[in-house]
């Protein structure tokens, strides 16, 4: 008996042994021992990773030159106490990575250094100073910010975990990392314990510092959340957005299933997706190198690898993301956020060499197994054009919320990009049919983005401006309809987030004829709109035209707006049109407190044009209009007096006491104008004439005449039955058409 308690005695102790932390390899999380060796043999002979290992070691070098400061948090975004512990964090994660591949102790120290000034401050620590926060964090005023700190901080902890003594580790552990991850989820559960890019950081900062520790509870609470919040169902944050939803997953895991569709496109947009690609992918590849038990890399169809490639198609010429909903202009797949994802992508996703043309655009790679295996790709030649196409993105966890559709010409000539997706979450926007359009990367009819300046202290401590709410987020912001200036679900969260718009078709079958159409039954009660646009290289057009055709049909009768807001310098019209001697605004909500009215005309003719000069080149928009419409020009800025909008102009054709119409337009790119030869080539429109020849429940026709030689385009829509295989019959001005097939494009004489 005596001798079989004592065989259970040791295998009890070597089952605590193996669950005490001190059996896990170090490094193992994102750099793994195997890793390091097959870096070190290879230095030298990889250009790409030598580059970025350079760059790295100075930036690095520069640092512990200076020294280290942890001072005392008080500032926003973009103020000297944050930017300094942002600094810190990126600073000890690259100093782990050169401790490894250098081998080179004095990099250790730092971090031991750092490591400890921390720990003696974090004990005593009180939450920030700042109060804006729905959840407050210690060394930022946020905990998003807080979690940005532990995920890059695992990562250097993971790689000095041996150099550390086994006391040194326990007070780091007890005094600093275990606090930090409690602090930031149990404590934050409101912050932690819901579906959104902040809880992924979260869910990621407590699950890495959880797997270099071996500690299961934490990698646990990461992967599922905390079981009981005590949060009250319908909690909202700061923007609005919901923070517990009855029945809703939360955890990690949950951050993947809800947020993306099938396809991979991610509910809050590119810009969000961005963002949270970092913890994302930098989480699953840890997971995958201590826990490959988990298979998190197939998880949900291997959604995170495939979302990759959707982030970089979400992307114009110029590599600049889509500002759909809360979106900073100017952010692209160069962000390291997208590099760490790509270059993950790659190494687990089966060796994409289209990817391999985006890093060498990056210029830089990960210090680490990926980084390396996309260096070692380019230099063998690997690398292949990224090929950009039109492609139809589903939204919502199983892909039937809405979606995205991108239409693109050539080698991205011409690319539409058509919204009729989701809320997307607290950080999506009232514009549901919503387009924009761009030539190359030169956007041609812009969609605003958000009103923020991202890490500026100067405005707004760098955070979300009151006016992202009272205008970017508001209907009349976007280029689509606006009912009784009022925006979408009036506006309301709780409202828009139960409804999406539904895709009616999308067919690219023609490059020279692409087509996506959709419906929104829910924005306004008791009325419908279906959108269709088309677009469209014909003879007669030096480049390709967008044709786009707004229906509505409703029970009442309405004032609509549609709004074109374009870029660039106006040259002229054909229509008459005064300026006001003082300027008044365009409403008093909903967005319009942010217009200013410069100018009201009238059609003079069945179309109306607007010509402008952007970028080189010429831009026409012909509209079908009626002889009551009133054609508003507007400037952004109205209602701003600290000048936190941008002074961008737009065209509103405003349609009164109407209940059924349709709006049809066209837009142009045509000619150039160089400032240096001062000549201006092909400078007016090539369209006679546009006319809506047939409008009923059931069909939609509309003509573009050329100016050439007088041939006319049809594009004719089935409104009520999109089946690929249903034949229809239309008889116009005596002729008869016939087509399968919710459309047909037809070119007359």
């Amino acid at each position: 008996m005596t001798k079989h308690i004592r065989v259970l005695q040791i295998f009890i102790c070597v089952l605590l042994i193996s669950f005490s932390g001190h059996s896990q390899d170090h490094p193992s999380l994102i750099l793994t021992k195997e890793g390091v060796q097959k870096i070190r043999a290879e230095l030298g002979n990889v250009p790409l990773f030598d580059a970025t290992l350079e760059k790295v070691k100075a930036e690095v070098d520069a640092e512990i030159a200076l020294g280290i400061e942890t001072p005392i948090p008080k500032d926003f975004s973009g103020g000297y106490t944050h930017s300094r512990h942002k600094l810190n964090f990126q600073t000890l994660q690259k100093a782990g990575v050169l401790y490894q591949i250098l081998d080179d102790e004095k990099y250790a120290i730092y971090i031991k250094d750092m490591l400890f000034q921390y720990e003696s401050m974090y004990k005593d620590l009180p939450v920030h100073p700042q109060t804006r926060s729905y959840a407050r964090g210690k060394l930022f005023w946020q905990c998003l910010n807080d979690s940005n700190w532990l995920v890059y901080v695992s990562q250097a902890y993971d790689c000095v975990y041996d150099y550390l003594s086994k006391k040194e580790r326990k007070q780091l552990e007890k005094n600093l990392f275990r606090p930090f991850a409690d602090f930031i989820s149990i404590e934050n559960p409101q912050f932690y314990n819901r579906v959104h890019n902040h809880s992924t950081w979260g869910n990621a900062a407590v699950g890495m510092i959880g797997l270099v520790m071996n500690d299961d509870e934490l990698i646990q609470r990461a992967l599922y959340g905390i079981e009981d919040d005590g949060l009250p169902v319908g909690a909202k944050d700061n923007d609005g957005g919901f923070i517990k939803i009855e029945g809703q997953e939360v955890g990690f895991l949950a951050n993947v299933d809800e947020p993306f569709s099938p396809d991979g496109y991610y509910t809050e947009g590119p810009y969000y997706q961005r963002y949270a690609m970092y913890p994302f992918l930098i989480f699953a590849e840890a997971l995958h190198n201590v826990k490959p038990e988990q298979k998190i890399f197939e998880h949900k169809d291997s959604v995170l690898l495939k979302s990759v490639n959707i982030l970089v198609n979400l992307s114009d010429a110029d590599g600049d993301f889509f500002p759909l909903n809360d979106a900073q202009k100017g952010m692209s797949y160069k962000s390291p956020d997208v590099v760490t994802a790509l270059d993950i992508a790659y190494h687990y996703g089966g060796h994409n060499p289209q990817l391999l043309s985006i890093a060498e655009e990056q210029g830089k790679v990960l210090l680490d197994d990926s980084g390396l295996a996309v260096a070692i790709g380019i230099r063998d030649g690997k690398a292949e054009p990224f090929q950009k196409k039109s492609i139809n993105l589903t939204d919502g966890t199983k892909g039937d919320e809405g979606g995205v559709g991108i239409l693109r010409y050539g080698n991205e000539d011409m690319t539409l990009v058509f919204k009729y997706a989701a809320q997307g979450l607290s950080h999506g926007h009232y514009d549901k049919l919503s387009f924009s359009l761009y030539e190359k990367g030169t956007e041609i009819l812009q969609d605003y983005g958000l009103a923020r300046f991202v890490n500026i202290e100067q405005k707004g401590g760098g955070n979300y401006l009151k006016e992202n709410k009272t205008w970017a987020k508001q209907t009349i912001a976007h280029n689509t309809l606006v009912q009784n200036e009022t925006s979408h679900f009036g506006g309301k969260y709780e409202v828009g987030s139960k409804f999406h718009s539904e895709l009616y078709f999308f067919d690219t079958s023609n490059p020279e004829v692409q087509v996506v159409s959709a419906k929104e039954k829910n924005a306004y009660p008791g009325t419908e709109m279906q959108r269709t646009m088309a677009l469209i290289k014909a003879d007669g057009f030096e480049k390709p035209f967008l044709l786009d055709i707004l229906k509505v049909v409703s029970t009442t009768k309405n004032k609509y707006d549609l709004p074109f807001y374009f870029k660039g310098q106006v040259m002229k019209t054909n229509f008459d049109f005064s300026t006001p001697k003082s300027l008044e605004t365009l409403g008093s909500e909903h967005g319009y407190q942010h217009l200013w009215a410069e100018g009201t005309g009238q059609p003079k003719e069945d179309n109306s044009k607007l010509s402008w000069l952007e970028n080189g080149h010429f831009y026409t928009l012909t509209t079908a209009s009626l002889k009551d419409d009133q054609l508003q020009f507007v400037r952004i800025g109205a209602n701003d007096p600290e000048f936190n909008l941008r002074r961008d102009a737009g065209l509103v054709i405003r349609r009164k006491n109407t209940q059924n119409t349709t709006f049809v337009s066209v837009v142009e790119s045509h000619g150039q104008y160089s400032p240096v030869s001062e000549f201006s080539v092909n400078s007016n429109s090539a369209i006679s004439k546009i006319e809506l020849m047939e409008d009923n429940k059931e069909y939609t026709a509309v003509v573009v005449e050329t100016k050439a030689n007088g041939s006319q385009l049809m594009l004719l829509l089935a409104n009520e039955d999109k089946q690929k295989n249903k034949e229809h019959t239309l008889t116009i001005k005596n002729k008869e058409y016939s087509w399968t097939g919710p459309y047909e494009f037809v070119k007359i004489n």
